[in-house]
């Protein structure tokens, strides 16, 4: 899933994304608004499992 697909799905994670910025070291849905996740925590070096972790949080997504 890109970034684009998660904010238009779950407005909320949004602010997930602008968290992650000041890591990123630019904004994420300004330069990496086409990148799918896995990419872009490559990309970046974001820890994945936290990154999805704290967009399923903001979209009100549970794992059971």
């Amino acid at each position: 899933m890109a970034v684009l697909d998660v904010v238009s799905r779950y407005r909320r994670t949004e602010y997930v994304f602008k968290k992650y910025d000041q890591k990123a070291g630019e904004c994420i849905c300004c330069q990496a608004l086409f990148d799918p996740l896995k990419d872009l925590a490559q990309k970046y070096g974001l820890n994945l499992a936290n990154l999805l972790a704290a967009l399923n949080a903001a979209a009100g997504i549970t794992k059971k």
